[in-house]
């Protein structure tokens, strides 16, 4: 169930959305109506990437000052994603990653593994500590529910499949 980089949670492609896009492409209103299954399979991941972006800003800041904030930053760049058709189709949960803070954009990847990340001591090309984040702070906010959103985004699917079959009758 994983995705693209850095990392991620989802529903991966399988027939049944594959048939669906199909179905979506061949109504008139195709257009809106992707739009809206898109965006009804993004409501139904919200919930995880609440608990994900919970899950990093509970990540210890060790009581220093820092800016820009590591920990908001990464919880900015975590959403839900929903593509249709094209190379990859479905839907997940992904911490993108983060550009312009620090020089650190894989500080989403890097503050979930246990190894963790080295870098320069402040001020000192020499010096390299070995830093730690909240280990698993990802995977964690998924851990027991991945089925309930999997069931969520299958509902979401289903339910524009009901509506697309009845405006066929």
């Amino acid at each position: 169930m994983a995705g693209g980089p850095p990392f991620a949670l989802g529903v991966e492609t399988h027939e049944g959305l594959a048939a669906l896009v199909r179905a979506l492409r061949e109504e008139a209103d195709g257009k809106q109506l992707r739009k809206e299954l898109a965006r009804n399979m993004r409501d139904a991941l919200r919930p995880g990437a609440a608990d994900a972006k919970s899950g990093i800003m509970s990540m210890s800041s060790a009581g220093l000052p820092t800016a820009p904030a590591l920990r908001s930053a990464i919880a900015k760049k975590i959403r839900p994603e929903v593509k249709l058709g094209g190379r990859w189709s479905g839907a997940r949960v992904k911490a993108f990653k983060t550009k312009n803070i620090r020089n650190f954009p894989n500080a989403p990847k890097r503050t979930n593994r246990a190894s963790g990340w080295r870098h320069p001591v402040w001020g000192d090309r020499e010096n390299w500590v070995q830093q730690h984040g909240k280990i698993q702070w990802f995977d964690r906010a998924f851990e027991g529910r991945a089925n309930t959103y999997k069931q969520a985004v299958e509902q979401a699917m289903e339910d524009m499949a009901r509506r697309i079959a009845a405006r066929a009758r």
